[in-house]
Protein backbone atom coordinates (compact mmCIF):
# COMPACT_ATOMS: atom_id res chain seq x y z
CA UNK A 1 0.00 0.00 0.00
CA UNK A 2 1.72 3.73 -0.52
CA UNK A 3 1.03 6.42 0.77
CA UNK A 4 1.31 10.02 -0.68
CA UNK A 5 4.56 12.23 0.79
CA UNK A 6 4.18 15.81 1.09
CA UNK A 7 7.46 17.66 -0.23
CA UNK A 8 8.17 21.47 -1.13
CA UNK A 9 8.71 21.83 -4.83
CA UNK A 10 12.80 22.58 -4.21
CA UNK A 11 12.93 19.23 -2.67
CA UNK A 12 10.73 17.23 -5.58
CA UNK A 13 13.33 19.04 -7.46
CA UNK A 14 16.23 17.50 -6.15
CA UNK A 15 14.70 14.30 -5.93
CA UNK A 16 13.68 14.63 -9.56
CA UNK A 17 18.06 15.51 -9.74
CA UNK A 18 19.05 12.45 -7.82
CA UNK A 19 17.00 9.78 -9.77
CA UNK A 20 17.90 11.43 -13.09
CA UNK A 21 21.91 11.14 -12.35
CA UNK A 22 21.25 7.53 -10.72
CA UNK A 23 19.53 6.44 -14.61
CA UNK A 24 23.13 8.26 -16.06
CA UNK A 25 25.26 6.82 -13.93
CA UNK A 26 24.06 2.87 -13.58
CA UNK A 27 21.73 2.62 -17.06
CA UNK A 28 18.30 1.86 -14.43
CA UNK A 29 15.71 3.29 -14.10
CA UNK A 30 14.51 3.81 -10.43
CA UNK A 31 11.50 5.00 -8.73
CA UNK A 32 11.33 8.06 -6.69
CA UNK A 33 9.90 5.63 -3.94
CA UNK A 34 12.77 3.33 -4.35
CA UNK A 35 15.02 5.98 -4.07
CA UNK A 36 13.09 7.23 -0.71
CA UNK A 37 13.33 3.78 0.91
CA UNK A 38 17.02 3.33 0.23
CA UNK A 39 17.62 6.68 1.95
CA UNK A 40 15.22 5.44 5.03
CA UNK A 41 17.39 1.87 4.79
CA UNK A 42 20.29 3.83 5.11
CA UNK A 43 19.75 6.27 7.71
CA UNK A 44 18.44 3.81 9.79
CA UNK A 45 21.84 2.48 9.56
CA UNK A 46 23.21 6.16 10.65
CA UNK A 47 20.43 7.10 12.78
CA UNK A 48 22.40 8.92 15.74
CA UNK A 49 23.61 11.36 13.02
CA UNK A 50 20.05 11.99 11.24
CA UNK A 51 18.68 12.18 14.62
CA UNK A 52 21.65 14.82 15.48
CA UNK A 53 21.11 16.86 12.68
CA UNK A 54 17.95 18.13 14.02
CA UNK A 55 19.24 19.27 17.36
CA UNK A 56 19.45 22.83 17.95
CA UNK A 57 22.78 23.99 18.83
CA UNK A 58 23.31 24.49 21.98
CA UNK A 59 25.40 27.65 22.12
CA UNK A 60 25.12 29.49 18.74
CA UNK A 61 28.52 31.38 18.20
CA UNK A 62 29.37 33.64 15.66
CA UNK A 63 32.50 32.91 14.01
CA UNK A 64 34.47 35.90 14.90
CA UNK A 65 33.77 34.68 18.77
CA UNK A 66 35.11 31.03 17.59
CA UNK A 67 38.45 32.48 16.42
CA UNK A 68 38.43 34.50 19.37
CA UNK A 69 38.18 31.75 21.81
CA UNK A 70 40.97 29.29 19.72
CA UNK A 71 43.59 32.48 19.14
CA UNK A 72 43.38 33.05 23.35
CA UNK A 73 44.50 29.28 23.65
CA UNK A 74 47.69 28.73 24.89
CA UNK A 75 49.80 25.20 25.28
CA UNK A 76 50.91 24.68 28.53
CA UNK A 77 53.84 23.04 27.35
CA UNK A 78 52.81 19.73 28.85
CA UNK A 79 52.10 16.59 26.32
CA UNK A 80 49.12 14.55 27.36
CA UNK A 81 48.66 11.39 26.44
CA UNK A 82 45.48 8.88 26.44
CA UNK A 83 46.81 6.98 28.76
CA UNK A 84 47.13 9.74 31.23
CA UNK A 85 43.34 11.32 30.26
CA UNK A 86 42.50 7.52 31.38
CA UNK A 87 44.51 7.64 34.82
CA UNK A 88 42.75 10.70 35.35
CA UNK A 89 38.90 9.74 34.28
CA UNK A 90 39.14 6.07 35.84
CA UNK A 91 41.63 6.06 38.34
Amino acid sequence: MATSVKMDDDTKSRLERLQAEIRLETGSRVTQQEILARLVERAIESKADLIDSFREERVPLAEADRERFHDEMVSSGVTTTEDDIDDILYG
